[in-house]
C-alpha cells in the first residue's frame, strides 16, 4: 500500500531547478532512503512533502489526500535545522510541541516521560535547551518528532552531530518503529546508514532522481564485481592493479571494484605475492560504490570537502 506518493514534482529557486521531474512511492512500513550528495534535492523534496514549500509542478498524496496542512498532522517531522526553542526548559517544550500534535496532556506526559527515559534522559526536563549539547539537542528534537505515535515519520539527516552510541541508539529504534507497523522516510548522505536500515532507496543528484528501487534488488543489478581483500603487509601492490577502482582503502583492507572484465584470479594472484591474505571475498558493490558509480567520482569529492570544511 502507497502511503506517499510523488509525482513529476519540479521546484525552481530563480534559476536554480533544486528538483527536477522528480517521482516515487513509499510503501506502508517500509524504510525509504532519500540519499545522495549534499545539495541534490532531498531537503527540498521532503518540505514539499511536508507541505511547508509547494512543488511547481507535479504532485503529492499523503495517504491518498494532497499535501496540506490537514496531511501535516499525519507526519512526525524533523527536519534537517533543529527547532527547539533554547529557552525553554526541556519537559516545558515536550509537552508544549505534543499538545500542538494534538495530545491530551496525560498522554502526553506518559508518552515524554517514557521516551526520556528511553534516551537516558529522564533528568534533562529541568534544564534548558540552550544548556544541551547538540547531541542532547538532538535527542530531544527526535523526542518531539515521534512522541505523538503518528504513523509517518520523516527524518531529515537524523544521526547529523550524534557519535557511534548515540547513532546506534537511534538507528534502533527507527528500526524498532518500523517493526511496529510505521512507515519511515529518511534522508542522508552516509550510504552506509542506508544499507543498514532501508528496504527502498531514491538516489537523487542534481535534482533529479537517478536509481530507486528495492535496495537488495538495486545492489544486486550491479552485479558480484567488487572483491573484499583483506591481508597482512605491504599494500603497495595495490597501486599496481588495473582496470580496478579501489575503495575503502586502508592499511589493511580494500575493497575492489572490477572494472572492463579484470580477471579477479589475477588480483587474487598478485595479492598473495606481496601479502598474507586473510579473505578474498566476491560481493555485490557497497551502496558508496554504487553512488560512485551513478553520480561519479567528482561529485563525490566536492562532498567530502564541503564535510571536511
Amino acid at each position: 500500500m502507497t502511503i506517499i506518493h510523488v509525482e513529476n514534482i519540479r521546484k525552481s529557486f530563480g534559476k536554480n531547478k533544486a528538483v527536477d521531474d522528480v517521482s516515487f512511492d513509499v510503501e506502508k512500513g517500509r524504510i525509504f532512503g532519500l540519499l545522495g550528495p549534499n545539495g541534490a534535492g532531498k531537503t527540498t523534496t521532503i518540505r514539499m512533502i511536508n507541505n511547508i514549500l509547494g512543488p511547481d509542478e507535479g504532485s503529492i498524496t499523503i495517504n491518498g489526500q494532497i499535501a496540506s496542512p490537514l496531511t501535516q498532522k499525519m507526519i512526525g517531522y524533523m527536519p534537517e535545522e533543529r527547532g527547539l526553542y533554547k529557552k525553554m526548559k526541556v519537559g516545558e517544550q515536550l509537552l508544549y510541541l505534543t499538545q500542538l500534535k494534538g495530545m491530551k496532556t496525560k498522554a502526553a506526559k506518559e508518552a515524554i516521560h517514557y521516551w526520556l527515559d528511553r534516551f537516558d534522559a529522564s533528568d534533562w526536563t529541568k534544564k534548558e535547551v540552550g544548556e544541551l549539547s547538540k547531541g542532547m539537542s538532538q535527542k530531544i528534537q527526535f523526542i518531539a518528532t515521534i512522541a505523538h505515535d503518528p504513523d509517518i515519520y520523516i527524518f531529515d539527516e537524523p544521526f547529523s552531530g550524534l557519535d557511534p552510541i548515540n547513532s546506534d541508539m537511534l538507528k534502533d529504534i527507527i528500526i524498532e518503529l518500523k517493526n511496529n507497523g510505521k512507515t519511515i522516510l529518511f534522508s542522508t548522505h552516509r550510504m552506509e546508514q542506508v544499507e543498514q536500515m532501508c528496504d527502498d532507496i531514491c538516489l537523487f543528484n542534481k535534482g533529479k532522481a537517478v536509481l530507486q528501487g528495492k535496495l537488495r534488488e538495486v545492489k544486486a543489478s550491479f552485479g558480484k564485481n567488487t572483491i573484499n581483500l583483506e591481508f597482512d603487509g605491504d599494500g603497495s601492490f595495490l597501486d599496481k592493479l588495473e582496470g580496478v577502482r579501489l575503495n575503502n582503502r586502508s592499511t589493511n583492507f580494500a575493497e575492489i571494484r572490477v572494472l572492463n572484465g579484470q580477471n579477479m584470479q589475477d588480483i587474487l594472484k598478485l595479492a598473495m605475492e606481496h601479502a598474507e591474505i586473510h579473505k578474498f571475498e566476491r560481493i555485490e558493490p557497497s551502496l558508496n560504490e554504487i553512488f560512485i558509480s551513478t553520480v561519479g567520482e567528482d561529485n563525490l569529492k566536492a562532498q567530502r570537502l564541503e564535510e571536511a570544511q
